[in-house]
């Protein structure tokens, strides 16, 4: 163990320019993570997911839909069989939001990927499942024929709770908070307006 220690640590004369070095890959570290604004999707605060104004059409939808009473984004979108799932879909899914925000690398048109669809359904059928269920469907119809198996629940509820929105040109009057503390865009314009 000495010995592989000892391989780690630099000659003296590249000493201080290898701490240099790691002080420069640290220091950029913790700026990606702060102007990235990582930690923040580790929280279920569904103003996160308006870090990237992409979403801003999204966040609109959802603060106007019925389910912004009984539900967030991460109650539709992280799974939620066990809290290790949970937080590494978070994570993972928060990391390559992140990246692609610092990188100013974010689509105008977004689409769900395919593993948050399966997110999605599962979600959906966790928090209906009194309605969906078997058990309840066949004592209302008992010949129903049960498309859940052939089908997803977006297929028919697709515009649940988002709308058809994929870019920023779809609502480009949403009026969403903006980063500038908790006012909205339509109360800087009433204020303009008062001058």
């Amino acid at each position: 163990m000495k010995n592989f220690l000892r391989r780690l640590i630099p000659p003296d004369q590249w000493l201080k320019p290898v701490i240099v070095m790691l002080g420069v890959f640290c220091g950029l570290a913790a700026y990606a993570i702060y102007i990235s604004r990582a930690p923040s999707y580790l929280s279920d605060n569904p103003e996160t997911c308006i870090n990237c104004h992409v979403m801003n059409p999204q966040f609109y939808d959802w603060a106007h839909s019925s389910h912004r009473n009984v539900a967030s984004c991460n109650d539709c979108h992280v799974p939620h069989n066990n809290v290790f799932a949970k937080y590494l879909f978070k994570a993972s899914d928060g990391l390559r939001h992140a990246s692609i925000f610092t990188l100013r690398a974010e689509p105008q048109v977004i689409y769900i990927r395919d593993a948050g669809k399966k997110v999605v359904q599962g979600n959906c059928i966790r928090c209906h499942e009194k309605v969906v269920g078997t058990e309840f469907v066949f004592s209302v119809q008992p010949n129903f024929h049960n498309f859940l198996k052939e089908r997803t629940c977006l297929d028919c509820h697709r515009e649940t709770p988002h709308k058809r929105v994929n870019g920023l040109s779809s609502a480009p009057n949403a009026l969403v908070k903006t980063k500038i503390g908790s006012r909205t865009e339509r109360d800087e314009d009433e204020a303009e307006d008062k001058r």
